[in-house]
């Protein structure tokens, strides 16, 4: 148990370097408040707030609107799913936002011996951040109080994370006459994060985003989700369910807009799930939905930034002799040769191809892949991308030296070979000691 936890705070190390002094937007409907868990929520906001992550948390409050309307025997109106807020829809407004606001302001204040939150010092923030307009009347439905965001006053807000306070945002707006409207609590967040410019969207969902085996979709890309918002009927090996929800609607829409206006990850996670927001935030796969511009995970040429994550990847291996040692400033010498997969910010995987211009010859070197990633064909798709470069370079003959992949590049089409066979200026670099094994592939 004790080598466990070990193992998972090391693992988290990088994340929570990664994401300290980061503006997280995470936002969460009215039924979280209702939860007896929400306070097991609330102790992980406070954690990240902690670990130096700016919190802006926007919270909903349908349920106890709804709630509010019942007991007043006052029939709720929706056309296309929003609400339409006449005067006694807004006083439930008002009411419902100042009565979440402070139950969460309150329990973030919590600082109990032996409680999770022991000996926090955290200041959470509330205001008028947000500047709204009425809706007006569309296709001759009047929406009455219920409004739009207008504008976001971000220097306010930036200004209270500066001072490592938490900001909590109500979704309603006023105007600049006194009026206060109603507003969609998907686009607060989304005007919120977009204004920020927060490097992370969250939104703590009701449900989960599966596929039709009841998986959790790792990821989408925003052209993904139009593409089965287009055609849902069409679309096999998902569950409808989400995507055919309000909130699920409402979270996919925003995550589109989002990151469209330049958030780089969105990320869906079912709130239902204990420590969700750790999971997602400090693991390796986490348990969300993970929605951006581009896949997450790119192959691509290495920069000098790279240079710690690749001698990261490797160290292991070449403590294990699967790898020959090379120096930080040998990789920086050669970087422009190396191939990396970044995985969120990570470098899981990485190649060198070294080549010799004027020999028509390369060396394929330093093939790695995390173990927590190996058997998802990345060793595979560096290959591929290096024996692309091999080609654009007029390579005639690739290179491996190995000690313990051989059969690996057998079947990729590598041939063994002796150490005559190497070109003169391969032959100096050679180590007898390690006795790899020489193989060739002709392109």
């Amino acid at each position: 148990m004790e080598n466990k936890f070990v193992q998972w705070f090391r693992g988290s190390s990088p994340y929570i370097q990664l994401h300290r002094n980061k503006v997280f937007v995470i936002t969460f409907g009215g039924e979280a408040l209702q939860d007896d868990g929400f306070q097991n929520l609330i102790h992980d906001f406070t954690l990240l707030s902690s670990l130096g992550i700016r919190l802006v948390l926007v919270h909903g409050i349908r349920p106890q609107i709804d709630a509010r309307l019942q007991k007043l025997n006052h029939l709720a109106h929706f056309h296309n799913r929003l609400r339409i807020t006449d005067e006694v829809s807004l006083k439930c407004v008002k009411e419902a936002a100042g009565f979440v606001r402070v139950e969460i302001e309150a329990l973030l204040s919590m600082g109990l011996a032996n409680s999770p939150m022991a000996n926090s010092d955290l200041n959470v923030v509330s205001g008028n951040f947000v500047v709204a307009k009425p809706i007006g009347v569309i296709d001759g439905i009047d929406y009455a109080n219920t409004g739009a965001v207008r504008r976001i006053d971000s220097a306010a807000i930036h200004s209270q994370l500066e001072q490592n306070n938490i900001v909590v945002i109500s979704p309603i707006g006023y105007s600049p006459s006194g009026d206060v409207f109603n507003l969609s609590t998907e686009q607060v967040a989304t005007a919120v994060a977009i204004a920020l410019k927060a490097e992370k969207l969250i939104f703590l969902t009701e449900q989960s985003c599966l596929n039709s085996n009841g998986n959790v979709i790792a990821q989408l890309t925003t052209n993904e989700i139009q593409n089965i918002q287009q055609s849902l009927s069409k679309i096999d090996g998902l569950n409808a369910s989400f995507f055919e929800s309000g909130q699920g609607r409402f979270a996919l829409n925003a995550a589109v807009e989002s990151c469209n206006a330049g958030i780089d990850r969105v990320h869906l996670l079912n709130r239902h799930i204990d420590g969700a927001l750790l999971l997602e935030l400090f693991t390796h796969d986490g348990v969300g939905t993970l929605i951006s511009s581009t896949p997450y995970e790119t192959c691509r040429t290495a920069t000098l930034n790279d240079i710690g994550g690749i001698l990261e990847l490797i160290k292991p291996l070449e403590q294990q002799g699967v790898l020959t040692k090379r120096s930080r400033e040998k990789i920086e010498m050669d970087i422009a040769d190396y191939i990396v997969i970044e995985r969120d910010g990570l470098i899981v995987g990485c190649t060198a191809l070294h080549v010799n211009a004027i020999e028509n010859n390369a060396v394929l070197a330093c093939l790695a892949v995390h173990k927590d990633y190996q058997g998802g064909s990345r060793g595979q798709r560096l290959f591929a991308t290096a024996l692309t470069r091999a080609k654009e370079c007029e390579v005639k003959t690739l290179f491996v030296l190995s000690t313990q992949t051989v059969q690996w590049f057998i079947e990729r089409g590598f041939e063994r070979c002796d150490l005559d066979n190497l070109p003169d200026s391969l032959k100096a670099l050679y180590n007898p000691q390690r006795n790899s094994k020489i193989l060739l592939k002709t392109i």
